[in-house]
């Protein structure tokens, strides 16, 4: 067995739903990212900003790069669908709802790196996962592991979009899939994703970040836009309106077996009780979604979240109103709230068309 097979085949021992070789030529979307950054599309994501040297051009993540191994784990299974909750609920993506990715795959990760590091000792491995300024789904696109669907999301025709991506970058000469081996884009004319985002937020093959609801509910730190507060529906943490509209995640014609999520991603919980989270402290914070993806967002934003959401349910249904608004007009003059939430109520109050408490709470 040549080594690219035998760590190929480690990875499926592993869990990994998928692992590829990519190339590490230059990226040729590098005009596209610059003037993406240019128009502020990224929003506060600063981050993006900075590397795009090696964002473009992968092999400068570390000296000597050779190989760029790419391995996908799937979180949840095509055909999957959530019943409505009710409507003091907030929703949660489905990835955020059971452990952390980022500690799941890395953990295997680094096993696998020790293993090769321990046969090969001249070469050097470094392991990412969203912790390094390379393209991981271009990357995955060249390993054949998925095609960049309209709504910039990598898929796989089998899987699904539900997956997470991760990978390693070696000295290690590995062979690399083929570009003749590289999945076509099945996209087709469908526009599902772009027609059902609330936001307006996709086009084909782009994304404005800085109005997605994930980005929203998970990267921005400051108030949001009133005029996006309708269009986030219920959403708490992320959103997967997208995935969840896209053929492509729709039943397996060929049965569910292909689409097994890693148990390590078993939800905890799919959505949060919206009034429970504006009366949490840190504690409450730490002890409901610590483990997760979730803990990317500060308490004052989850309360922001989940106040634009309670916002929107009182819109949806009258008899919540009276309960919703006592209790942001309390929170806006709270003097012990935090700024974001306290001003995020304001707004809903703005919204419902009801004026804020003239005093504070005793």
């Amino acid at each position: 067995m040549s080594l690219t097979q035998d760590i190929l085949a480690r990875c499926e021992r592993l869990g990994f739903a998928l692992a590829a070789v990519a190339g590490l030529e230059d990226s040729p979307f590098a005009e596209h990212l610059r003037a993406w950054l240019a128009e502020g599309r990224h929003g506060q994501m600063a981050w993006l900003a900075r590397n795009t040297d090696i964002r473009t051009r992968p092999s400068l993540l570390m000296p000597g790069a050779r190989s760029c191994l790419i391995v996908a784990d799937q979180y949840a299974p095509r055909g999957h669908t959530d019943p409505q909750p009710p409507p003091t609920e907030g929703r949660i993506a489905r990835y955020a709802r059971g452990r952390d990715y980022h500690k799941v795959m890395k953990r295997r990760l680094h096993a696998l790196c020790d293993e090769l590091r321990a046969e090969h000792p001249d070469a050097a491995f470094r392991a990412f996962c969203d912790t390094a300024p390379v393209p991981e789904r271009e990357l995955a696109m060249r390993a054949a592991i998925a095609w960049i669907a309209k709504n910039t999301l990598a898929i796989h025709p089998r899987r699904g979009s539900w997956l997470l991506l991760a990978g390693v970058m070696t000295t290690l000469d590995l062979t690399p899939t083929p570009p003749d081996r590289r999945l076509p884009d099945h996209c087709g004319s469908c526009t599902r994703c772009i027609d059902a985002c609330p936001t307006h937020c996709i086009e084909p093959y782009t994304l404005d970040a800085s109005r997605c609801i994930s980005y929203l509910t998970i990267e921005h730190r400051d108030i949001i836009d009133p005029e996006l507060h309708e269009a986030m529906g219920n959403w708490i943490f992320g959103c997967d309106i997208c995935q969840e509209v896209c053929p492509h995640n729709s039943p397996s014609p060929t049965g569910l077996r292909e689409s097994v999520p890693n148990p390590a991603y078993a939800p905890r919980r799919s959505t949060l009780d919206l009034f429970a989270v504006l009366d949490w402290t840190e504690e409450d914070r730490r002890a409901a979604i610590s483990g997760t993806p979730m803990t990317r967002a500060s308490l004052p934003m989850l309360k922001r979240n989940a106040i634009i959401a309670l916002a929107n349910a009182a819109r949806d249904d009258p008899s919540l109103r009276p309960r919703v608004i006592d209790r942001l007009r309390c929170l806006s003059r709270s003097p012990d709230e935090h700024a974001l939430p306290r001003a995020t109520a304001d707004q809903a109050l703005a919204a419902l068309g009801a004026a804020p408490s003239a005093e504070p709470p005793r």
